[in-house]
């Protein structure tokens, strides 16, 4: 009993003497199809002759095999108006060459074929006449029927449907998936291929697993409170909601989130993604929206999670195909009707992940379909501190290990970046067989994250390593003066990835960004071109990547934020992003043209700022990227001593010893300005 009782709660089959050997009767193995047909060739073969005949026309008989005597018969078949010609045995080393060097031995040897035309018994009779006495032949007539290939011709059809069952559609139906729709394969195609978890095997992820994502979690918790305890708010007059939609840029925990959900809620979770309902199939994705719903009402209360909603949700007007009857809309018109054919109370809740809510159907976003929307943002300090301890549970760190310097060090990672953080750290540390992991080898791991992987054996002469280190020293000076520009906190001329050379910054994490900081930003952004005219006299393709950030900069500016006197406060954003489908632009030609010379101006003038702030610090500046070339990686010390403290604005140092976290993040539409991005890092790269 109690092994009976161990195997039962095993999620695998028993190893060893346990494993069942039982046969199921009656199978008919797809083996013996393969020893039959291997059998019947042989057989056919075997009962054939050594040789086969060779073809002769009757003209060539005549006159050149019949006249020497070697025919002993001929046998005409006359329904098939073809006739066999028989040799003597002595006769047949006389014919060795036609058989490629191999003597016959069983005939017929030749054989002709002639039209309906050939009078068979007067024209055998007149060459057997023509021959001497001694040389004469035999002349057989008759009339053959081939009675099994006739029946083998009537049951090749019927044979080949049950081998094409036996070989093709048989294991199909057996290798057919599970899911809760049962067995797949080619006959259970409309079947939901949605995943359940349920009491049998649930899902070890709780809310506790899930760190940060405060917000949300209260939200998706109150779901799971609605299914726990529904009289609690139908007693009032409340109604549960229908479905949740969570929302938030990639890697932030959505889908996470949703595990949480399905091991906290202790009722049945259906699991799929919006992929799996497009099929090439017409019909097949409605009737699988059709499936999920029927099994979610069988097994009531119950949740069902659609992540990547976006694949089958996209809004009806935006789709690529240029069909009005295309398969994707006809499966989003299923969901829409089945979560809108739900009763107030009926205990179904449909939770649903994207990262692209921008496209999705109105119809699909309406109250009554998803009554909320769940906004799972990047998370703040003390929410990317909290992912840390998480994640740096299993990992064997040195004592004393400083957890806030982490977070500090990370603005704008996702949940999903800190585990990359975590992981590339242990592996840096294992490279180097360190018995633990070190504050170095994290931020080894973020450089390499941000930046790429270090290219020390990159080939550079020493005049382009000048200009390199002339150029991350501009961008490095013009920071550390300009007030409300981003603190630098490492500048290196050791290529990674693309870049020859590249400059940490430290954002200070806001909510709001105001002119004279986009302006600052800007300053610095241009600073290592700036350098490079000053120190060489000419201007490089270095400066490519800067430039596209400035151009882009200086346009949100312009035509987004409504940060030009003469453009005035007209913002030709589109948040809803139907202008993706428009050919035309929002505004005129004459606007479009005035748009281009104030961003002309904006650059011009980031330009002069920072030419004035690198010749009124030459002297540092030129110390700066002396220190560059000799040490190759600098830090916010290195230009603490130079430049003295920073005169207004943050100082990297403040940030990474606060205790005091500044959370703030940028508005929605604001990462035109590049001001909320992760650990910046400006590019010298080649054209």
């Amino acid at each position: 009993m109690e092994n009976n009782k161990t195997n039962k709660d095993n999620k695998f089959p028993p190893l060893g003497n346990n494993l069942p050997n039982k046969k199921k009767k009656g199978s008919f193995g797809i083996y013996w199809l393969y020893v039959l047909l291997i059998g019947g060739i042989i057989y056919m073969w075997s009962i054939s002759g050594s040789t086969e005949p060779v073809k002769k026309e009757w003209v060539d008989l005549k006159e050149q095999i019949l006249p020497s005597g070697d025919v002993e018969k001929i046998v005409f078949i006359r329904n098939e108006k073809k006739g066999e010609v028989y040799l003597y045995n002595e006769s047949l080393p006389k014919y060795k060459n036609l058989y490629g060097g191999k003597e016959p031995k069983s005939g017929p040897h030749f054989y002709f074929l002639v039209s309906d035309s050939f009078d068979a018994e007067s024209e055998l009779s007149q060459a057997r006449d023509a021959m001497p006495q001694d040389k004469k032949f035999k002349i057989v007539t008759e009339e053959r029927f081939n009675y099994w290939g006739r029946a083998l011709e009537w049951l090749m059809f019927p044979l080949l449907l049950v081998l094409m069952w036996f070989v093709f559609l048989r294991p199909m139906r057996n290798m057919g998936g599970g899911g809760a729709g049962g067995g797949g394969g080619i006959f259970n195609v409309g079947k939901s291929q949605a995943k359940l978890f349920d009491k049998e095997n649930n899902v070890k992820v709780t809310f506790k697993d899930v760190a940060g994502l405060e917000e949300a979690k209260v939200e998706v918790m109150e779901i799971v409170d609605f299914l726990k305890n529904p009289k609690k708010y139908t007693a009032l007059g409340g109604k549960i909601p229908k479905g949740a939609l969570l929302v938030g840029p990639p890697g932030t925990g959505k889908t996470l989130l949703a595990k949480a959900v399905a091991g906290e809620a202790e009722v049945p979770f259906f699991s799929i993604s919006g992929s799996d309902f497009v099929e090439m199939f017409v019909g097949v994705g409605a009737s699988r929206v059709r499936d999920l719903f029927r099994q979610a009402k069988e097994k009531a209360p119950c949740i069902v999670f659609i992540d990547e909603i976006d694949a089958v949700g996209r809004a009806r007007s935006k789709n690529g195909g240029f069909s009005s009857n295309d398969e994707r809309e006809n499966t989003l018109n299923q969901l829409l009707t089945e979560m809108d054919g739900f009763g107030s109370n009926s205990g179904v809740i449909i939770l649903a992940a994207t990262n692209r809510a921008d496209i999705l159907d109105k119809a699909l976003m309406r109250a009554g379909r998803f009554d909320r929307q769940i906004h799972v943002d990047l998370p703040e300090l003390k929410e990317r501190l909290e992912i840390f301890k998480v994640h740096l549970r299993n990992l064997k760190l040195v004592d004393g290990f400083d957890i806030d310097f982490l977070a500090k060090q990370t603005p704008g990672f996702s949940g999903a970046d800190i585990a990359n953080v975590c992981n590339e750290a242990a592996l840096i540390a294992a490279r180097g067989n360190k018995p633990a992991i070190e504050k170095q080898d994290f931020l080894d791991a973020i450089d390499r994250i941000v930046g790429g992987l270090e290219r020390k054996s990159k080939i550079i002469s020493p005049q382009e390593k000048k200009t390199i280190a002339h150029h991350e020293a501009g961008h490095a000076t013009v920071s550390w003066v300009l007030p409300n520009a981003n603190p630098l906190l490492k500048v290196t001329i050791i290529p990674r990835g693309q870049a020859l050379g590249a400059a940490w910054y430290l954002p200070e994490e806001r909510q709001l960004t105001t002119t004279d900081q986009m302006m600052d930003e800007m300053a610095s952004t241009i600073g290592g071109r700036v350098a490079e005219e000053l120190i060489n006299g000419k201007i490089s393709t270095g400066a490519l990547s800067d430039l596209e950030k400035l151009t882009k900069q200086a346009y949100a500016m312009v035509s987004y934020f409504g940060m030009s006197e003469k453009v005035g406060n007209v913002s030709f954003y589109d948040s809803t992003g139907r202008s993706e489908m428009t050919l035309t632009k929002p505004f005129s030609e004459k606007t479009a043209e005035l748009i281009d010379e104030e961003v002309k101006k904006i650059i011009d003038k980031a330009h002069k700022v920072a030419t004035d702030v690198l010749k009124a610090n030459m002297e540092g500046f030129k110390e700066l990227a002396q220190l560059l070339l000799e040490k190759e990686v600098i830090f916010f010390e290195d230009l603490e001593r130079i430049f003295g403290p920073r005169k207004g604005g943050v100082n990297p140092n403040d940030i990474l010893k606060s205790d005091t976290p500044k959370i703030e993040e940028s508005p929605k539409g604001e990462n035109m300005s590049d001001s909320d991005n992760v650990t910046k890092q400006d590019e010298n790269t080649e054209d």
